[in-house]
């Protein structure tokens, strides 16, 4: 245990299953807590086996477990159970993302773990919660961006949704598992000892991220649609292709950094322009000024836009790639690549940690274990010899 870190003392066991309570207890662990995930003995976590495999193991993996101890327990067999029985007696919180209903079938729901632990706080993330007439359905976070309101919004409006890339729904729901989890360990420091129940649907992780869409939906009648690359009634700001045939973001929406942008590309007529003064003005003339940089970008390489733009103070960025990340200034002096050692020992790199905590920062101590790697340790604290391991084994509860 990392005792210089913020949540160290925190014992945290994990019951999920690829992305969103695994990267929860992951943001966990970075800071500090003992994090014991639980897998089944019959092959674990399916993010083992996902994306780019390295010598049969996910790269992602590697990252998404480190800094667990990681121990298999068959919940079906009764001697599982005990022994996570056993774990979360003692610990501070429980993350699990099965399907609403499962743990209570097998005993393990919150009235029995709070009659066990009643200090236990317990994280659930699922599709749609644990109540409503949807609870008991599956759902993905691809479920919960469509749902949420993102897919809706995300694409070009000629063409049908898209996703954004990245299994983004299910990350934003285990931010907010996180955040919940520790607003319920405040409210047991301050109030009584006692834990509650995080209930993080996907959907409405999606959902609360929306910005103004409920209120614009009510008031108005207004149904936000996709929009491409722009920001709709905030201009300009926009993705460009310059005469290399690469991207870049600018964002000169504000008034005085609109100014700035026109005269960086000699139009100074547009700067000066008094229905241009604003927001409402800059949004009434879009697509002219977006065709205004639009040419100005397509008739120089991205190296000269961007050393224009730099000059002139205005937020620009190009479209990164990884390959831009690996050597860029900002992201080397902001240490947001670690170095790590694969199983075999070949080196590579791996995310930082965000955020950057100036007193107590998180850190990386392993990479995601072996399955099961940590059953004898952690066994052997709760107190079983190796007799009784090996009759667990042999049983098949481990």
């Amino acid at each position: 245990m990392q005792h210089d870190k913020p949540l160290a003392g925190l014992k945290v066991i994990e019951l999920g299953s690829l992305i969103a309570g695994p990267f929860a207890s992951r943001i966990c662990a970075e800071f500090g807590a003992e994090v014991i995930k639980v897998e089944s003995p019959e092959g674990g976590d399916p993010l083992r086996k996902w994306r780019k495999l390295y010598e049969g193991t996910s790269l992602w993996w590697l990252v998404q477990a480190r800094n667990k101890r990681c121990i298999t327990l068959n919940l079906k067999h009764e001697a599982g159970r005990q022994v996570l029985r056993e774990l979360l007696a003692g610990a501070d919180i429980l993350i699990e993302n099965f399907r609403p209903g499962v743990l209570e079938k097998l005993g393990l729901g919150w009235d029995e773990l709070h009659a066990l632990n009643p200090r236990l706080v317990m994280l659930r993330l699922s599709g749609f919660g644990q109540s409503g007439p949807m609870k008991d359905q599956p759902g993905f976070g691809a479920v919960g961006e469509s749902m949420g309101g993102l897919r809706y919004i995300t694409g070009f409006a000629d063409r049908p949704p898209v996703r954004t890339g990245i299994s983004i729904g299910d990350s934003i729901a285990a931010l907010w598992g996180v955040i919940g989890a520790l607003m319920a360990l405040r409210q047991r420091e301050v109030n009584g000892g006692l834990g509650q129940v995080v209930d993080v649907a996907l959907y409405e992780a999606v959902f609360a991220m929306m910005e103004s869409m409920v209120p614009e939906f009510d008031v108005f009648g207004f149904i936000r649609e996709r929009s491409g690359n722009i920001m709709p009634g905030i201009t300009p700001s926009s993705i460009h292709t310059c005469a290399d045939g690469k991207h870049i973001q600018i964002g000169a929406n504000g008034d005085a950094i609109f100014q700035r942008l026109m005269r960086a590309i000699g139009r100074d007529d547009l700067a000066d322009a008094p229905d241009l003064a604003d927001n409402a003005g800059r949004d009434a003339r879009r697509d002219e000024l977006y065709g205004v940089i639009d040419r100005w970008a397509a008739s120089l390489p991205l190296a000269e836009v961007e050393a224009v733009l730099l000059r002139a103070e205005v937020p620009a960025s190009r479209i990164y790639s990884a390959a831009d990340m690996f050597n860029d200034p900002q992201f080397l002096a902001r240490e947001m690549f670690l170095s790590a050692r694969l199983p075999d020992g070949q080196p590579f790199r791996m995310p930082g940690i965000v955020p950057k905590l100036s007193a107590t920062p998180g850190s990386v101590a392993w990479t995601g274990p072996a399955l099961g790697e940590h059953n004898q340790q952690v066994l052997g604290e709760l107190g079983y010899d190796a007799a009784q391991i090996a009759a667990l084994r042999a049983q098949g509860a481990i």
